[in-house]
C-alpha cells in the first residue's frame, strides 16, 4: 500500500488516499476497438511501464472528475509492454481505454496515444502523476491561443514514505518540477502535465525517442509559431523519488538525453559540466531556507543530495563529451 504526502505551497502536509496495491492476473491486455458515442472534446495520453500503484492512483483521482468533465474526455493507457496485468484499467475504470506500444520509450507511447486517438485537443498526463479534482475541466476548458500554444501545468510534490525525509526526497521538495521557471526561463514544459491542440501536434510532428523529449519537441513547436505558456491552475502532483538509487537513475537518464538534444552545442555542455560543483554552492542556500522542508536534519540530507548529484551529474557530462557511456 502507498503511503502519501501532499505538499502544498506552504509546506504543510495533506493526506492522499491510500491505493492499495493490486494483484495481478494474467499478462497484458488485448487493445479492443475504441467506442466513441460522439466526438470528444480533448484526449488524455497517459504512458505506463511496470507502475502499476501508480497508474491505479492516478487514475483513481481522474475518476473523481465531474461526470460531464469525463463524458467530454478519451482516457487513452499506453503500456510500453510492461508485461503486466492490466486488464483491470478497462473493467475499473470505464471512461479509459488500454494499447500497447511496443517500441520503449515514454515519446514513443506518448505518440501511440496520439494516434490512437481523435479529440481536437491533447494532454499528457505521466501514470505517477495525481490530477487535481478539477484538472480534467480545467483541460478541456482552457483557452489556447489560435496560432498554437502549449501549456505547462503546475506540478507540486509528494512523499510516499512517513516523515522524516531522506536525502532524496528533501532534494526533490526543493527542486523538482520547477515548471514555472522551466516554461518561463528556459522556453519548455515537461510533458508530464502539457496540453495543447492536435492540429499543433500535427504541424510540430512527433515527440522523439531518446531525447529530452519536453525540451526538443517544445522548441520544434516554437519554431512553428507556437508559445509556451504557464497555467497554475492546470495542477497534478508527483511523488518524490525515495531514495539515492532512484534519483540517480532519473537523472542519468536526463543526462543522456539532454546530451543528444544538446549535440550541437557540445562545448557549452562541457562548460556547463564543469560549472556544476558551482551550482551546487549557489543553489545550496535554496535547501537550507527552504520552508518545504523540516528540521535540520532533512536540511542536511538534501543538501548533501546537491552535493552529490551535482558532481555526479557534472562526470557524467563529461564522460558523455569524450565519446563515454557513463554508468
Amino acid at each position: 500500500m502507498l503511503i502519501a504526502r501532499q505538499k502544498d505551497r506552504a509546506g504543510d502536509d495533506r493526506p492522499i488516499e491510500h491505493i492499495p496495491t493490486h494483484s495481478s492476473g494474467r499478462a497484458g491486455a488485448t487493445p479492443g476497438p475504441q467506442s466513441v458515442a460522439r466526438m470528444k472534446d480533448a484526449s488524455i495520453v497517459i504512458p505506463h511501464y511496470r507502475d502499476v500503484d501508480r497508474l491505479r492512483r492516478c487514475l483513481e483521482a481522474l475518476a473523481r472528475s465531474t461526470e460531464a468533465a469525463l463524458s467530454r474526455a478519451e482516457v487513452v493507457v499506453v503500456d510500453n509492454t510492461s508485461g503486466v496485468d492490466l486488464s483491470w484499467v478497462e473493467q475499473d475504470y470505464p471512461f479509459a481505454r488500454l494499447v500497447t506500444e511496443s517500441e520503449q520509450g515514454a515519446a514513443c507511447a506518448r505518440n501511440r496515444g496520439v494516434h490512437e486517438t481523435t479529440a481536437p485537443r491533447i494532454a499528457f498526463l505521466d501514470s505517477d502523476c495525481v490530477p487535481r479534482g478539477d484538472w480534467l475541466t480545467r483541460v478541456l476548458d482552457v483557452a489556447l491561443a489560435d496560432e498554437g500554444e502549449v501549456k505547462g501545468g503546475e506540478i507540486t510534490t509528494f512523499d510516499e514514505t512517513p516523515p522524516p525525509r531522506s536525502g532524496a526526497e528533501a532534494f526533490e521538495a526543493v527542486f523538482a518540477f520547477d515548471q514555472r521557471s522551466y516554461v518561463e526561463d528556459k522556453g519548455f514544459t515537461v510533458t508530464a502535465n502539457m496540453v495543447f491542440e492536435r492540429a499543433l501536434f500535427e504541424r510540430v510532428g512527433e515527440l522523439t525517442n531518446g531525447l529530452s523529449e519536453d525540451v526538443e519537441w517544445c522548441r520544434r513547436a516554437v519554431a512553428k509559431g507556437a508559445v509556451i505558456t504557464y497555467d497554475p491552475g492546470l495542477s497534478v502532483s508527483h511523488p518524490t523519488r525515495g531514495d539515492w538509487p532512484s534519483l540517480r537513475k532519473k537523472w542519468l537518464r536526463t543526462t543522456r538525453e539532454g546530451y543528444g538534444t544538446e549535440l550541437a552545442n557540445r562545448g557549452a555542455w562541457i562548460r556547463k559540466a564543469l560549472l556544476m560543483p558551482l551550482s551546487a554552492v549557489a543553489h545550496g542556500p535554496r535547501v537550507l531556507l527552504s520552508p518545504r522542508l523540516n528540521g535540520p536534519g532533512e536540511r542536511l540530507r538534501g543538501l548533501f543530495t546537491l552535493f552529490r548529484l551535482r558532481l555526479v551529474r557534472g562526470w557524467w557530462m563529461l564522460v558523455l563529451a569524450w565519446g563515454g557511456n557513463p554508468r
